[in-house]
């Protein structure tokens, strides 16, 4: 197939350090091209992923300026590399000027979802304009509204190095950004409680460094609570690979959270509470626990040696895998097309 992908323009694909909806990208271009496919990655000028790039002259996804030029370099672009389908990871918006065309258009969401665009997609295009969620959580609300598909999000399995078994004295792991809603105030009362040590990973947002200042540096000592800041793949590999346990005490509804697999990847089980898509991506008592408060996060760190490592690291092959994505969005991408040459009507 001759596929376009899309992707905001802020970041480069792959990112430098932290862009998941950018490394998702990289992934499936890397792994398309590898299947033969001929792809074309509409992204930041500085991209270097799989196939050919045409560099967004807009910057700015709040632009409006910069959201007509890459509507229009869009439009040209597929036409000249006479794409067949078209999968955007980006705003619907870019798509503006190939809506009414029968060219089968895949827009899927890694953000929240609003209705409006799902309804005005739809309905500009005929149709033509599917969609896709990385949960059935996300989709809830709106899988009525339009036609939609499922393929959670995954990662190249082999970039994790395998640990089956981790010190006794292990340290817990926090990774994410630094904010309130993802929860490393919690991460650190529940270390203490459970006994263990913790090591935060992850970038401070400049809007949240007061928040950190106040909530989360009085608590850094260097050794109970530990912050390393940002980290690459090797030492995200590397950090995950040796802790007893992801902490996600997350307190908003988190569409995917791509860091559950990758920790889950090196074997690492995940202590999550029960919001957005956690039980999804984890399966309760056989990769972790997804439980509801506080209290019981801290009573399940004391049963995190009851899962098997091994059984984390088997859940990423079979669901959270580059083959399981690319698999999964090649089975849309033909039925998309049969479904425009009249070949299949569900």
């Amino acid at each position: 197939m001759r596929i376009a992908l899309t992707v905001d323009p802020e970041l480069p694909v792959p990112p430098m350090l932290y862009g998941g909806i950018e490394r998702i990208v990289d992934m499936l271009a890397l792994g398309l091209v590898k299947r033969g496919h001929e792809v074309t990655v509409f992204a930041h000028p500085e991209s270097k992923t799989g196939g050919s790039l045409i560099a967004w002259p807009g910057q700015s996804s709040r632009s409006n300026l910069d959201t007509l030029l890459n509507a229009a370099v869009l439009a040209r672009g597929i036409a000249a590399r006479k794409c067949e389908i078209v999968h955007s990871f980006s705003r619907v918006a870019y798509m503006a000027l190939i809506l009414p065309l029968t060219i089968p258009k895949l827009m899927t969401y890694q953000r929240e979802i609003s209705a409006r665009s799902v309804r005005l997609g739809h309905g500009l295009s005929r149709g033509s304009l599917e969609f896709s969620g990385i949960s059935r959580w996300m989709a809830r609300d709106v899988e009525h509204l339009a036609r939609w598909h499922l393929v959670p999000n995954g990662v190249p399995v082999d970039v994790y190095d395998f640990a089956s078994a981790v010190a006794p004295d292990a340290p817990f792991v926090f990774l994410g950004r630094i904010e309130a809603i993802k929860g490393p105030h919690l991460a650190i009362e529940l270390a203490r409680r459970a006994g263990r040590r913790l090591i935060l990973a992850g970038n401070i947002p400049d809007e949240h460094r007061a928040w950190f200042a106040t909530h989360i540096a009085g608590h850094i000592d260097g050794d109970q609570v530990i912050y390393v800041g940002p980290v690459n793949d090797r030492q995200k590999s590397e950090l995950l690979g040796k802790a007893a346990a992801l902490l996600m005490p997350i307190l908003w509804d988190e569409p995917f959270g791509i860091v559950m697999a990758e920790a889950m990847a090196c074997g690492t089980p995940v202590l999550g509470l029960r919001r957005g898509a956690v039980p999804e991506v984890v399966e309760d008592g056989v990769t972790g626990f997804v439980v509801d408060t506080l209290d019981e996060l801290v009573i399940a760190a004391g049963r995190i040696g009851q899962i098997a490592r091994s059984a984390c690291r088997d859940r990423v092959k079979t669901f959270y895998s580059e083959p399981a994505v690319l698999d999964g969005y090649l089975e849309i991408y033909a039925e998309m097309i049969a479904r425009r040459d009249g070949r299949m009507t569900t």
